[in-house]
């Protein structure tokens, strides 16, 4: 594995590892500078988790279009010091509204996974494309089985010492990528920058108008919200079903993404050899319908995590489907697709905890008359299987020519 392909897949360990580095402390840091109690702390949370999302839904486009017309390199460094400067804001931030200017910096600038796989799709054939998204995949695990676990340890000295560290980080990884990160945008596939292009619903309007596109993109909205269950119920799910304390939790969660990563680094390039992308997309979907059903209705926390290589197993899906969708867009539209990926994903993040948590608890509050702490798993399902009826009739997308 070459350098520069090292950088990549440091860069998406960190990004997923930056947010996983803070959430520790996030409660007690936001009880520090507001002076108030836990349940205020979690509204402010909320708070500052949506405006992160609504950035990269806002600017996503934009930041992926800059790429397309200034290269991958200056955008992924640029992005790097200017993470690591917000994560300085946030570290000495003695007011709410000054973690909400760092929330608003980090959304906009928060292109790191998005301007990553443009690079590995510049740098990939055709063939290689899902495998090598697969790899970011792994990397974006690996980084959310490290950060908390470093978090946790780091939260000992202090609020504001995880701060420090993820600063070190993204500036040790600036440094490294510009050293050995080279330009993969060529003259042959820079597109002009069109602030027509560079907003969502221009971007959305140019990627979707590429036959099967439109498909796609929706089944990748539907299908991250359905996937963000695990993140966004599983505390709540483990402690209510099985009584879990926080420590199985997170052990809980340490082991998916294990899972999730050994799956897309390790298992996805055979998987997608043997049989292709379009099998790979509707194998993984259907093994998620699987999982998510299973869990719907499990009783016993053993058989919970003993589930755990099936459901990460499930993770080919979305590899797969990135690579259909790259290999659909021209070179030069890389960076747009991606951009827009990006802002699909927030607006699903924006969406998800709504849906799953409101679910969660109208089928466990006392006051409710169905008990069944698993319906959010069951919703999933259900919206997973939206998507292998979408998928199933979306035709094979044609390669688009540069425009």
């Amino acid at each position: 594995m070459n350098l520069p392909v090292i950088f990549i897949l440091l860069s998406v360990v960190m990004d997923s590892m930056g947010i996983g580095l803070i959430m520790p402390v996030m409660p007690d840091l936001i009880q520090e500078v507001e002076g108030d109690g836990l349940a205020n702390a979690a509204v402010w949370g909320g708070v500052l988790a949506t405006i992160f999302a609504a950035m990269q839904f806002l600017f996503g486009p934009t930041v992926g279009n800059l790429s397309d017309r200034f290269g991958r390199r200056p955008v992924l460094l640029i992005s790097l010091v200017i993470m690591a400067f917000d994560y300085v804001l946030m570290a000495v931030a003695g007011t709410i509204w000054l973690l909400i200017i760092g929330r608003i910096i980090g959304g906009i600038t928060a292109a790191t996974q998005s301007t990553s796989a443009a690079y590995m799709a510049d740098i990939s054939k055709p063939e290689e494309k899902a495998a090598n998204f697969g790899l970011i995949g792994a990397a974006f695990g690996v980084g959310f089985v490290l950060g908390p676990l470093l978090g946790g340890v780091l939260a000992e000295y202090g609020t504001r010492a995880p701060f420090w560290a993820a600063a070190f980080l993204a500036a040790a990884n600036a440094i490294f990528g510009y050293f050995v990160l080279p330009e993969t945008v060529t003259d042959r596939i820079r597109r002009p920058f069109e602030w027509r292009r560079a907003n969502p619903l221009g971007a959305f309007r140019n990627i979707g108008a590429l036959p099967g596109l439109k498909r796609l993109m929706l089944i990748t909205f539907v299908y991250t919200v359905a996937f963000f269950v695990y993140p966004g119920v599983w505390a709540y799910f483990g402690a209510e079903r099985f009584g879990w304390s926080p420590g199985m939790i997170g052990l809980s969660l340490g082991i998916f993404g294990i899972g999730i990563a050994i799956v897309q680094g390790l298992l996805i390039k055979p998987i997608l050899n043997r049989i292709g992308e379009r099998k790979a997309v509707v194998l993984g979907l259907a093994i998620d319908v699987l999982a998510f059903v299973l869990l719907g209705f499990v009783t016993n926390g053993w058989v919970a995590l003993a589930l755990t290589p099936l459901t990460a197993l499930g993770s080919i899906a979305g590899p797969a489907l990135q690579g259909i969708m790259s290999r659909t867009a021209s070179d030069d539209q890389q960076g747009e697709l991606q951009g827009a990926v990006t802002s699909i994903n927030a607006v699903a993040t924006i969406v998800a905890p709504l849906v799953v948590t409101q679910t969660f608890w109208y089928f466990t509050a006392p006051e409710n008359p169905y008990y069944l702490p698993g319906a959010p798993f069951l919703l999933s399902g259900v919206l997973t299987i939206f998507c292998i009826a979408v998928f199933m009739q979306t035709p094979r997308p044609k390669r688009a020519r540069a425009i």
